[in-house]
């Protein structure tokens, strides 16, 4: 019994054969070698799997065994099975925290201790209008307004060693001024350069105010995290947007006391 399924089987099979070799006969070649059809992203990811193929049209292979054996049709969800075209991305992107523009060097350092922002204030002294009364305990610099008020903005002053006292006037005012280190501090610093343009990087800032015939200075700083400090080799410092506005209300000649 089982010799003669096999022959029967093996009998098919030939007939099978004959008929695709007469189907191939009928049929032009270049049937089976069209163009691929191309299915872009804007086309529906519906579109039937046999417009996917390498050829327009699959040949008949005369259905039954042979189909089942040499045929490319499979239940879906088997083998090549094209997934449907998903326009999201591989991946969400977290979205970027968008940080204020910041210098690396301040982001460094302290913040900015908001009881030295200029403020107007009273003011019991005996100083008239216009005198600028430095007090380098407490870090703070005032400008005589008159009717008992003063403009009060926070300052940097003299490390240890360094401090002073006197009465001095504005001799002199530059705006973005060049820096050249004094010998003394030369021989503290051999590092420093011998000559700086004015500008941003400048350490005397945006405005200078020069007192007498010292080499003391009020002037503005590249560094703000230094205001409120003892830092200097004697000089005041101030922020720069704080010393551009003192400038502009200062005149040469001006009377400065520092206690």
């Amino acid at each position: 019994m089982f010799k003669n399924i096999s022959l029967a089987l093996l009998a098919g099979a030939s007939l099978a054969g004959f008929g695709v070799q007469q189907a191939l006969a009928r049929e032009p070649q270049a049937r089976f070698f069209t163009e691929p059809t191309v299915v872009y992203a804007e086309q529906s990811a519906s579109q039937p799997a046999e417009q996917r193929l390498a050829y327009a049209e699959r040949p008949n292979m005369g259905g039954g065994f042979i189909e089942f054996l040499f045929g490319d049709d499979q239940p879906q969800g088997s083998r090549y099975q094209q997934q449907p075209y998903d326009p999201r991305p591989l991946y969400a992107p977290q979205p970027q925290q968008i940080m204020p523009e910041q210098d690396a060097s301040e982001a460094a350092h302290p913040a900015f201790d908001p009881k030295f922002e200029k403020q107007l204030v009273d003011y019991h002294g005996k100083e008239t209008a216009g005198t600028i009364v430095i007090d380098t305990s407490s870090k703070f610099l005032y400008l005589v307004q008159g009717d008992g008020k003063a403009l009060r903005y926070g300052v940097g002053v003299g490390k240890p060693g360094f401090l002073w006292a006197g009465v001095k006037t504005v001799t002199a005012k530059k705006e973005w001024p060049g820096w050249t280190p004094p010998a003394e501090m030369l021989k503290r610093r051999p590092d420093l350069p011998r000559h700086m343009e004015g500008g941003p990087q400048n350490p005397l800032g945006a405005r200078a105010m020069y007192l007498g015939s010292s080499l003391y200075r009020i002037h503005g700083s590249n560094e703000p995290w230094t205001i409120g400090t003892n830092v200097s080799s004697g000089c005041i410092r101030m922020r720069n947007q704080d010393v551009i506005d003192l400038y502009g209300r200062v005149h040469v000649g001006a009377r400065v006391v520092v206690i």
